[in-house]
């Protein structure tokens, strides 16, 4: 029987190759930081269900991360991602989903996610690093952006541009589920 393949080196390998933090591939695969810290060191052994988080994370195929990792397929001109692979981040109550829409090389200059909010909800966001800029587009109404400078409402159709680097939330006054684009621009 062959050994096993060693896969915290791979992925800490193919982690970096996309220039994703702990933190952000922890977010991307919805696996914590620490185990993800664990893996990388050879301390952990992943389960199925962690490998496969991953592979979705790091967009690769699993068979490919087992195999020792390669990077992504960049041979046809126009690279289609599954909406099986697009990672989502859940609030624990499912006041909230985001799903991730941007590549993760470009994780931490701009990101661009799809929204839904609950009906009578909010996703609240702390401060993002200082300079970060969020654009976001209203697919539905019902929506409000509040900072600690100021309040407003956005219209289905309608862009809020906005510090987050400062406490902010995007709230859904409505009785049905509210949907928007958010671009986040770091400085």
């Amino acid at each position: 029987m062959p050994d096993a393949p060693d896969i915290g080196p791979i992925i800490q390998r193919e982690r970096k190759a996309r220039r994703l933090t702990l933190e952000h591939l922890s977010q991307l695969s919805g696996v914590s930081r620490s185990m993800l810290s664990q893996i990388e060191r050879g301390e952990s052994n992943p389960t199925l269900a962690v490998l496969w988080g991953l592979s979705q994370a790091l967009r690769m195929d699993l068979g490919d991360l087992i195999d020792g990792g390669v990077a992504p397929n960049r041979s046809t001109p126009i690279e289609i991602i599954p909406v099986a692979h697009t990672p989502e981040i859940k609030s624990p109550d499912g006041d909230w989903l985001l799903r991730i829409l941007s590549p993760p090389a470009m994780a931490g200059r701009v990101e661009w996610y799809e929204v839904e909010i609950a009906p009578g909800m909010k996703l609240a966001s702390a401060p993002h690093a200082s300079g970060t800029i969020e654009h976001l587009t209203a697919h539905t109404p019902g929506l409000s952006v509040k900072t600690s400078l100021g309040e407003r409402v956005v219209r289905s159709g309608e862009t809020a541009r906005y510090r987050a680097d400062v406490d902010h939330e995007i709230a859904n006054a409505s009785k049905h589920p509210a949907r928007a684009l958010m671009v986040v621009v770091y400085e």
